[in-house]
């Protein structure tokens, strides 16, 4: 059956480029699908390949790559190809933040910057640039977004992703625990990778650092972002479930505590994960500053299945007169 959508047709064209390079040039897929995009960007076949099989794939390219395309069809089509290449490369951190995540945490940055003219974005764990680019399609004002990295191969991924969005994107090869260079941000957006930081002696300066063993990476990114966001800035985090009852729970509350006000908690449908210690949530935090309030009432809700229009809609309303009521929307 013949791909019947932008999105569709987009995905299966740079899926086959994106074998065919991996066939011929010995690289995993994933390096070949950041191959597959700077052809679609070029329209132009850039790899040195057999000279027919290079002739194939510039036809290809000529004839099946759609006329226009929208920005959530080029990131759509992108994210079902990183899939594809995520389970081959097996890794604990490749995974790919769910698309009705993404686009929520889009909505609710959003909101809470409504009042903004313009914004400075940043994922300190940017893989693929699928979050930061779902949550740039979302917001409608002047976006400056960073995104830092430490795994080359997905951050050409997001190269690629970020360009043929046209996206204003500045991207950092760097452990962002270790050194985070990008400006100062008015919000973070990430899906924050969890786990042990095996770097004792970086973790030693934190103060969120285990007081045996190793530390928390999903911690000391909290705090290395914390000192990354000006005053009354926003964290928008995806958060494992288990995150407040962990060892070190209480000395994450403490430091919350002294810098930053919670502005909510919305637990993810359990429908969504296949066992219950794999929940996630989506936390709402501002850094402390001049003006910034703790919340007359926080957000605290367990979100309904995102099958469930109806019940997302009315969810989405309750949102909305928080956000209003809270002074973030008028």
């Amino acid at each position: 059956m013949e791909p019947a959508t932008g999105v569709e047709k987009l995905h299966v064209l740079i899926d086959e480029m994106a074998v065919s390079i991996q066939r011929h040039t010995d690289v995993t897929y994933l390096e070949a699908l950041a191959e597959a995009g700077e052809n679609v960007f070029q329209h132009s076949i850039v790899q040195s390949l057999p000279d027919q099989e290079a002739e194939r794939l510039q036809n290809k390219l000529d004839q099946d790559l759609p006329e226009e395309m929208k920005r959530e069809e080029i990131r759509k089509a992108f994210q079902l190809a990183v899939i594809k290449g995520m389970k081959e490369a097996v890794q604990p951190h490749h995974a790919m933040t769910p698309d009705a995540v993404a686009m929520f945490m889009g909505y609710i940055v959003e909101k809470l910057t409504s009042k903004r003219e313009n914004l400075a974005l940043l994922d300190p764990a940017a893989g693929t640039a699928n979050l930061l680019s779902a949550v740039l399609n979302q917001v409608s004002k002047d976006t400056a977004a960073y995104g830092a990295e430490v795994d080359e191969t997905l951050l050409k991924v997001a190269y690629v992703l970020s360009n043929l969005q046209e996206h204003d994107v500045e991207l950092f090869h760097q452990d962002s625990i270790e050194q985070l260079a990008p400006p100062e941000a008015d919000v973070v957006v990430s899906d924050l990778p969890v786990g042990y930081y095996p770097k004792d002696d970086i973790a030693a300066e934190f103060r969120l650092q285990a007081q045996e063993g190793h530390s928390y990476v999903h911690h000391l990114l909290i705090e290395k972002c914390m000192t990354q966001v000006k005053p009354g800035g926003f964290f928008v985090l995806l958060i494992p479930n288990y995150m407040f009852e962990s060892d070190q729970a209480d000395a994450l509350h403490a430091y919350i505590k002294d810098e930053a006000v919670i502005l909510g908690l919305l637990q993810l449908p359990s429908s969504m994960f296949k066992n219950t210690q794999a929940g996630k949530s989506i936390w709402l935090l501002q850094k402390k500053g001049p003006n910034v309030v703790q919340p007359g009432q926080a957000l605290l809700a367990e979100l309904p299945s995102f099958n469930n229009q109806d019940a997302l809609l009315d969810m989405m309303k309750q949102m909305d007169n928080w956000f209003k009521e809270e002074g973030f929307t008028s």
